[in-house]
């Protein structure tokens, strides 16, 4: 279970080893371009081949590109259109970087209703997917439930991953999104159930990576509000569930909390989670 955090790129993409260390993470995610713009800027070349020195130099991995906040797979045809070239972008990106996917969030159905738009969500998806490198996976992440958000019932995430039909579809499962959506993962008497239920509609091999965020909001809030580890409703006691689950012994673990200075993932909630893993008695 390898333990990591979102990093800044600031100063160039391979920066974020030197980011991911400065916090003692053993994997990463990092944003290729602007997140709130569509406009995509490729990272210059030699700042490609600086960042295949650093991961061979510091051996840390994997690391995994987080598409724009702007993808709406459920908009309309103009909104469709930008997003499938930005992840097309985020792919060809990941592809010159060496990363093991894009994760995106689906976006919102609009008052369409699920069913409304999945057709559409699917071709997107797989017009992006036709743009992109063969070995880097497209990872669809749950949403909280919040409003028409797509994505936050397991069942949503199987019928787009059905409709796509290509393998390189996977799964990146948010520890805050789920307990917001109802999906009670913190608690020792339910996690069995809830990832029973991921495993018969999605399937664990296609869980590839974990978002760990405690929550700001209660359970079943609906609500998108991460906290540091520990600080939340889901706690450390939380975390030792189901980081002790053996649905997830495999999965790397990335924090996206807001850290003790409002700065993003820091050393301390990376000391926090690095703390559940060791007193749960799992090997980095």
């Amino acid at each position: 279970m390898k333990l990591g955090a979102h990093v800044s790129t600031s100063g160039g993409v391979d920066k974020a080893f030197d980011r991911a260390l400065e916090i003692g993470a053993e994997a990463f995610q990092i944003f290729a371009t602007s997140p709130r713009a569509w406009r995509f800027r490729d990272a210059p070349d030699s700042q490609v081949t600086a960042f295949h020195r650093r991961a061979e130099e510091t051996d840390i991995s994997p690391f995994f590109i987080h598409a724009s906040y702007l993808i709406n797979v459920g908009g309309g045809p103009e909104l469709v259109k930008k997003s499938v070239d930005s992840l097309t972008s985020h792919m060809n990106a990941a592809g010159r970087l060496g990363a093991a996917g894009v994760i995106f969030h689906g976006g919102s159905h609009r008052g369409a209703g699920f069913d409304g738009v999945l057709d559409q969500a699917a071709a997107a998806l797989r017009s992006a997917l036709a743009g992109s490198p063969d070995d880097v996976r497209l990872i669809i992440e749950n949403s909280a439930g919040m409003g028409a958000h797509i994505g936050s019932s397991f069942s949503e995430i199987a019928r787009i991953i059905d409709a796509v039909g290509d393998s390189r579809v996977d799964v990146c499962l948010d520890t805050q999104h789920t307990f917001a959506a109802g999906y009670n993962l913190a608690d020792a008497g339910a996690i069995d159930g809830v990832m029973d239920e991921f495993d018969r509609e999605i399937g664990l091999q296609k869980l590839v990576v974990v978002h760990a965020n405690d929550a700001k909001t209660g359970f079943g809030s609906g609500v998108d509000r991460h906290e540091n580890i520990g600080d939340g409703h889901i706690g450390i006691g939380g975390f030792e569930v189901i980081m002790g689950h053996p649905a997830f012994r495999d999965v790397p673990f990335i924090l996206e909390v807001p850290g003790m200075d409002k700065k993003g993932p820091d050393k301390e909630n990376m000391d926090r989670i690095k703390a559940v893993r060791a007193g749960i008695g799992i090997q980095p």
